[in-house]
């Protein structure tokens, strides 16, 4: 296809103008008309195994780009693009971006997508179609609120296909609309699809903020990803959803199977399907439910479903290992609740340990454990790193472990380079062509050929140019964006965006800034100027979350607003932090900020992005970390704190006695410690903001600090000097970033899912 000569005539069908006459806007529409044409003309990739990916997330990203260099047609448009004076990234600004998922767990999905697609494999994504996302996160008075993000236009990539079902709620049948997005692959001519159930009439935005009706069912199935549980009915309404989500999705793989003129009895030699952390889980009761409907008995049924489903842990935390009143099932599905109780009973019958049954509890207050669910009924349980994946076999689900080890693996998460160097750092991705040669798109551990160039100060000059480049980017988008709010682009880039979790440990970053705050106003001036930088939207009912968002707001406020600290310490935080403000700092960082408390974060993928674009690593040793540490040499990595034994151990402790293990209080007590604490309270600060927030923030660090940012601060405090130190050095520096860049290419998704193609859903 001529792709500039058909999309001119796209733009004279549709506006009468020649593409020179088009605004962003007319150019976007016509290119996402384009895209969907060009992905509609390749065929489905097919095999004797198709794989179904229920995420209760898929954090996309804006499509436009990706999907043009998926299509190989990027180039071209951005050459027909340019004679008209136009180019993609500013069209892009047209795009809004899909809000369909939160953080790591959305975005992987979104990744492992693409290299299925990429790797000619068949398999598609099922998830729900949230029309006003997570929320759109607002700051006023240095406070986050939260109000709807209505990203559905007339005009989008989602594609009614027509295909319904109806799923059988306690209260009465709801029909189940089915839309596509498609999901071309890399070099390999073909596209999936990731499914996306709708109700037929959703609900209209909440007239303010993002309160509702939750009783309002079903036009609020489809309204908010993870909408507010801190009562029953918001409780009740996430099982709502995940019903809607697995009965919708359970019905379309059996609809397909059929059309493949294959038979119910043999589901599993023809489907697998993974389920992404404990949200999907009710997929398994219901596909022997649908199972027996179609005539096979439940010892048939049960044996099909547990050849056919794989769970995926990516959290040791309480909230994400779910865990529901039965009487909520009886509410949502009772269809549902027999086939429990038998799949219970079954388990309880093989295994007498009571730690690995599905229900726990009395009779009439039994709770459904989603993931004993998951465990006991599929055939695979992986982790996402590699530590990750050893905590859950020797600690947190060492019961199954000794029950099942044969079915514990680990699959070290990925990221999609192609967008991750490609789509956001397109200067780093031609020197890696020039260095490399562009096979790394396909083939990434060529990028360790990089390490050919340690020693070569041309290359080493090129990378610290592109970076700071970057730097004067990400400084102009934020004066663009963010409310004219100016970033240091001559300063070390210190970034953490992430989700807002304590386990995460904003609040040791923050901590961090106090001490180099009061070391300034004493008159110790640092060797050079550093900005930090964070992005990051906390869960709605986290009150604590909320309360270091507003630390950090306060932080930013005081320091701007002193001549004698800010032209050494800048402070800056992203409103509304996504995928597209992702590309955007990922390549300007200096210092990627991975301080999780060990044992706590899983694997992480945005380490391995930041790892990619040349960033160095500060961080625990914890989840894909330690892969990282492994990967790029002592040298290149920063890494300080407990290791992940001595936390679980402290936590073990502090279980049985709760005089012992971890107590907050010695090191706050510390004298480098309990300066940084107080000044939470200290009037310069409190007269910026809520005096009662802050409070309950000093008491809980100095009472309970669950994750343990006073146990690592000064570790954490140490290695980072050392490391804005090491950056003087600039030539050092660069060979820092080469190391990153080239042995980035182990955390390429396209290995990732190569590993759970060939070790657990065998489709080709």
């Amino acid at each position: 296809m001529d792709v500039k000569k058909r999309l001119q005539e796209i733009t004279r069908a549709r506006y009468g103008l020649e593409l020179s006459q088009c605004g962003d806007s007319q150019l976007y529409h016509a290119l996402l008309q384009l895209t969907q044409e060009l992905s509609a003309a390749r065929p489905a990739p097919t095999g004797e195994r198709k794989l179904y990916y229920f995420s209760a997330e898929f954090l996309i990203g804006k499509l436009l780009s990706n999907n043009l260099l998926a299509l190989g047609v990027y180039n071209e448009v951005n050459a027909a693009l340019a004679e008209c004076g136009k180019s993609l990234p500013n069209l892009e600004d047209a795009e809004p971006e899909p809000s369909l998922g939160n953080g790591g767990l959305g975005r992987l999905a979104a990744c492992f997508l693409d290299s299925i697609a990429a790797l000619g494999l068949p398999g598609d994504g099922v998830g729900l179609n949230y029309h006003y996302g997570l929320f759109q996160q607002e700051f006023r008075h240095r406070q986050q609120y939260e109000r709807p993000n209505p990203w559905i236009e007339d005009e989008s990539w989602l594609i009614p296909t027509g295909v319904e079902f109806e799923v059988p709620f306690g209260f009465g049948p709801v029909k189940a609309r089915l839309f596509d997005i498609a999901v071309p692959g890399a070099n390999s001519g073909v596209a999936n699809r990731l499914h996306l159930f709708d109700v037929e009439q959703p609900a209209p935005a909440p007239a303010d903020g993002i309160d509702f009706d939750k009783t309002d069912l079903p036009a609020r199935l489809t309204s908010f990803l993870y909408p507010d549980d801190s009562d029953e009915a918001g409780r009740l309404l996430r099982v709502y959803q995940q019903y809607f989500m697995v009965s919708a999705g359970a019905q379309l793989i059996l609809k397909e199977l059929e059309e493949r003129g294959c038979s119910p009895e043999t589901l599993s030699q023809h489907v697998a399907v993974q389920i992404n952390d404990t949200h999907p889980s009710m997929v398994i009761p219901e596909l022997v439910r649908l199972l027996t409907q179609r005539g096979l008995s439940m010892d048939a049924a049960v044996e099909q479903v547990s050849k056919t489903c794989a769970y995926t842990n990516h959290t040791i935390l309480a909230e994400a290992l779910e865990k529901w009143p039965l009487s909520f099932i009886e509410k949502v599905a009772p269809q549902l609740v027999p086939i429990l109780k038998e799949l219970d009973a079954r388990a309880k019958a093989a295994h007498s340990d009571s730690r690995v049954a599905i229900l726990q509890g009395a009779a009439g207050k039994e709770i459904v454990h989603m993931a004993h669910l998951d465990i006991h009924y599929g055939y695979s349980v992986n982790g996402v790193a590699a530590l990750h994946t050893e905590i859950l076999k020797k600690s947190e689900l060492k019961p199954f472990y000794d029950l099942y080890p044969a079915k514990f693996n680990n699959k070290t998460n990925g990221v999609t380079l192609r967008r991750w160097l490609e789509v956001c750092n397109p200067q780093l991705a031609a020197l890696l062509d020039e260095c490399v040669g562009p096979e790394w798109r396909t083939d990434p551990t060529r990028l360790n050929r990089l390490m050919d160039f340690y020693n070569d100060s041309a290359v080493l000059d090129k990378l610290l140019d592109i970076k700071a480049a970057n730097k004067r980017r990400a400084d102009q988008l934020f004066a663009r964006d963010q409310y004219g709010i100016r970033l240091n682009p001559d300063a070390v880039f210190d970034i953490q965006v992430k989700r807002l979790h304590e386990y995460k440990r904003q609040q040791m970053n923050a901590l961090y800034i106090i001490r180099k705050y009061l070391e300034i106003k004493a008159g110790k001036i640092p060797e050079r100027p550093v900005t930090v930088v964070f992005g990051a939207k906390a869960a709605p009912a986290y009150v604590m979350a909320k309360h270091i968002i507003h630390l950090i707001l306060c932080l930013r406020k005081l320091i701007e607003s002193d001549p004698q600290v800010r032209p050494w310490l800048h402070v800056a935080m992203v409103e509304n932090y996504n995928v597209t403000w992702a590309e955007r700092l990922i390549p300007a960082c200096d210092i990627s900020e991975q301080i999780s408390l060990a044992s706590k974060e899983a694997s992480g993928t945005g380490n391995m992005k930041f790892m990619a674009n040349g960033a160095v690593t500060l961080g625990t040793l914890d989840g894909a970390n330690v892969e990282i540490a492994e990967l790029v040499g002592p040298d290149n990595i920063y890494t300080f704190g407990a290791g992940s034994n001595y936390v679980i151990e402290l936590y073990d402790q502090k279980a049985k006695d709760s005089a012992k293990g971890y107590q907050s209080r010695v090191y706050y007590e510390r004298p480098a410690v309990k300066p940084l604490v107080d000044f939470l309270l200290d009037p310069a600060l409190t007269a910026l903001g809520d005096e009662a927030a802050l409070k309950a923030l000093w008491t809980d660090l100095t009472t309970k600090d669950w994750f343990m940012a006073l146990l690592d601060v000064e570790a954490y405090s140490a290695a980072r000097d050392r490391a804005i130190a090491d950056y003087g050095d600039r030539t050092a520096w660069a060979r820092k970033m080469l190391v990153n860049t080239a042995r980035s290419g182990y955390f390429s998704s396209d290995r990732t899912i190569a590993q759970y193609n060939e070790d657990i859903w065998r489709l080709s």
